[in-house]
């Protein structure tokens, strides 16, 4: 994709490798760099020889300190909706699509970028990253999923805390309240996050997939409700030729060997 301005993307080893690359304004998100991400998303989307990607920063000071402020103070509403609404369609992209996603957090994620980092499966830190919802010092809403996905990552009361004090918190804070998975040195953060992304496609990938979904969908159903998903998307994956496989190495003692089917 060389037409790419402000995006890095590679593919390795099946995994696709996005690199937000604005680092002269801290990877800020615009509507040029959206449009970008969206179609680098779309192509994993449909490519079946690329099974996961990680999301990471240009730079070492962010991996994305949010909204271009500079355009959100001399756009029109009607162009800062349009923003919106573009930053909302990558994030439930990402969140839906059916892939792992990982992102591994280099410095800053504030606003947008953390609500970016928000819609990814799982998330990585060097220990140097800030992390915040710092909108409403601006006179803004966390409008991307902020207020949807951060509660439901951290609990409504510290969620509340963070978006209504526009504070921000450690990357090892973050790791104690569950907004981060690990904290690495910067200079092992890409490696620990291929690494996360390698344990989880070395199981099934047809019952990773509808574990995401079961996570992601239940969340907005009664326990009940999503139990009985959970209880649905065991009895669909039984049906799999992954499910025999690895029924069938674990009674044998072999290290399956999955498909995808």
């Amino acid at each position: 994709m060389s037409d790419l301005k402000c995006i890095l993307y590679r593919e390795k080893d099946g995994i696709g490798w996005i690199t937000l690359n604005r680092p002269e304004v801290l990877n800020a998100l615009n509507i040029d760099l959206l449009q970008e991400l969206l179609s680098v998303l779309d192509r994993i989307r449909t490519d079946d020889a690329v099974n996961a990607a990680i999301i990471t920063g240009g730079g070492d000071k962010a991996f994305s300190a949010g909204a271009d402020i500079k355009f959100l103070n001399q756009a029109a509403a009607l162009e800062v909706r349009r923003l919106a609404q573009l930053a909302v369609t990558v994030n439930n992209r990402i969140e839906t699509m059916g892939k792992v996603i990982v992102a591994a957090i280099n410095g800053y994620a504030l606003g947008g970028g953390l609500e970016l980092a928000e819609a990814c499966m799982l998330r990585v830190a060097v220990p140097h990253a800030r992390l915040g919802h710092p909108e409403v010092r601006i006179g803004a809403v966390a409008g991307w999923g902020g207020t949807t996905r951060l509660p439901r990552l951290i609990g409504k009361g510290r969620a509340a805390e963070l978006l209504l004090t526009g504070g921000q918190i450690s990357a090892e804070e973050a790791q104690t309240l569950g907004l981060v998975n690990k904290v690495v040195d910067g200079e092992r953060l890409l490696q620990e996050a291929e690494n996360l992304v390698a344990t989880i496609l070395a199981n099934s990938p047809v019952a990773v997939r509808m574990t995401w979904e079961a996570i992601h969908r239940g969340l907005n159903l009664t326990l009940e409700e999503s139990a009985l998903l959970g209880a649905d998307y065991f009895g669909l994956v039984a049906s799999t030729e992954d499910f025999r496989e690895g029924t069938r190495a674990f009674i044998g003692k072999t290290k399956p060997s999955y498909r995808g089917k």
